[in-house]
């Protein structure tokens, strides 16, 4: 590094410095570079080797990764990759030795932000660490990650920050101004009924009413009462003309949940709404226009409802112009800490207590599969939270076992879980061996480091 530049103070965010890593095999180089960054008001961490990045990527966060590209066994390029795929909106700068510019080049290719050829000034180094933060904050604005986002587009019910929760709150936003109809997929307790309601808030029918109802809690008779409403003398019981929901949504937006569970007949009935924007009230003949927007959810797979002739087609088309689907959780297990705060600060909020999630707690909840997905995890935190037998909430006061149902016979999983599970054990095993050393756990068990750590991210596991 050349000397006698001036430093660039970067210009530092609220709430705390900037995190930096800095990756080089050269010792000298490593620490010199840090020094400066140091310098300059950063937060700097350093690791040897690449190896050694893994293992500090997944166990904390970095606004930007500063990796050398030439490194063995793990070059600056899966440095890259890995910091990437654990943490998306996260900057990599390259550096580079005279003569492999292409290198470099190739590595923005692959997601770089920049590079930077050694030997550099500091005031170049400094610089293009700012405009990487600078990118990365642009990022994580429009990444849903800044509380003034979630706010401005009423998405405060949808808690996470996951990359599928991020895609799925982008399409939300973008569809939402639309008068299209949506089909929201997703297992149970996955949030369907919450995504409804923040594409009605985004709508320009927001100031209009939301009128969800769940077709799985209704009798066919009652349902079609309860939707198109009903003239004097129509049934035993009718005694005056009632409007049916549809009416009064008018404006609106209708919410048709667990859409699967109704019948083909009635079914025909909801494609004439959709298609005409028309009803007929029961023991009517007469149809009157209603204004709605139509979303419906399911748990359920249409298309194999289809082949067996118990959801018509062609509703199917007509819901299905944009289809959303509600990740579960076990595919989103970087958003269970995030869900297990939100779920305590609102315990709390409600009973006035301070209670807090230990990280022994976390971790018990991130390695568990949760098959309600966030309705089981509210109801793990809420009883954790009103069982505790203080203000800190710890490992031993998360009782998931407790909420799943005795049937007298053990619960029926998927070989992949029972995988997943088998490996979740091995591993946490070998890293009490090894005391948190990934190399020696990936040694022991006979994987690469790369393998070691991109599996540890995928069953929720950290180094401590």
């Amino acid at each position: 590094m050349a000397e006698g530049s001036e430093a660039v103070a970067p210009q530092l965010p609220s709430g705390g410095k900037p995190r930096v890593l800095v990756v080089d095999d050269q010792r000298n180089m490593r620490t010199t570079t840090a020094f400066v960054l140091q310098q300059a008001g950063y937060d700097v961490a350093e690791a040897e080797s690449g190896e050694a990045a893994l293992a500090r990527l997944l166990a904390e966060p970095f606004e930007v990764v500063l990796t050398d590209l030439k490194m063995a066994p793990l070059d600056g390029i899966a440095v890259l990759r890995g910091a990437l795929e654990i943490a998306p909106a996260t900057q990599v700068i390259v550096m580079t030795g005279f003569g492999t510019v292409e290198s470099a080049v190739a590595a923005m290719q692959q997601g770089a932000h920049d590079y930077v050829s050694k030997p550099f000034k500091q005031e170049e180094l400094l610089v293009r660490v700012q405009r990487a933060l600078e990118k990365r904050r642009l990022l994580v604005e429009v990444g849903l990650y800044t509380d003034e986002f979630r706010q401005r587009y009423k998405l405060d019910a949808l808690v996470g920050r996951s990359a599928a929760m991020r895609e799925l709150l982008t399409r939300v936003v973008r569809v939402a101004p639309t008068e299209v109809t949506v089909l929201i997929t997703g297992e149970s307790g996955t949030g369907k009924e919450l995504v409804a309601r923040a594409i009605h808030a985004n709508s320009k029918r927001s100031s209009r009413p939301f009128v969800p109802v769940n077709c799985a809690a209704i009798s066919e008779s009652l349902l079609e009462s309860e939707l198109f409403g009903h003239v004097k003398g129509a049934f035993t019981g009718a005694v005056k003309l009632r409007q049916g929901l549809l009416e009064e949504a008018s404006g609106g937006t209708f919410f048709f949940d667990e859409i699967a569970e109704t019948t083909p007949a009635f079914q025909a009935k909801l494609l004439r709404v959709i298609q005409e924007h028309e009803i007929r009230r029961v023991g009517d003949n007469a149809s009157i226009q209603v204004d709605v927007r139509v979303l419906a959810a399911t748990n359920q797979d249409l298309r194999k409802s289809i082949a067996e002739k118990r959801f018509r087609e062609d509703l199917f088309y007509r819901l299905n112009v944009v289809p959303l689907v509600v990740p579960p959780l076990r595919e989103r297990r970087d958003d269970i800490p995030i869900l297990a705060q939100h779920f305590v600060g609102r315990f709390n909020q409600r009973n006035g207590t301070r209670r807090v999630l230990t990280q022994g707690a976390l971790q018990k909840m991130v390695a568990h599969a949760f098959p309600g997905n966030v309705r089981e995890l509210e109801n793990v935190v809420e009883q954790a939270a009103a069982l505790s037998h203080s203000d800190e909430i710890t490992a031993d006061d998360v009782r998931l076992e407790a909420l799943i149902p005795d049937s007298g016979r053990p619960a029926v999983r998927t070989l992949a879980e029972q995988i997943d599970e088998a490996e979740r054990e091995a591993i946490q095993r070998a890293m009490a061996r090894a005391d948190g050393n990934l190399e020696r756990v990936a040694r022991e068990l006979d994987v690469s480091t790369t393998t070691l750590w991109r599996k540890m991210k995928r069953l929720g596991l950290r180094r401590d």
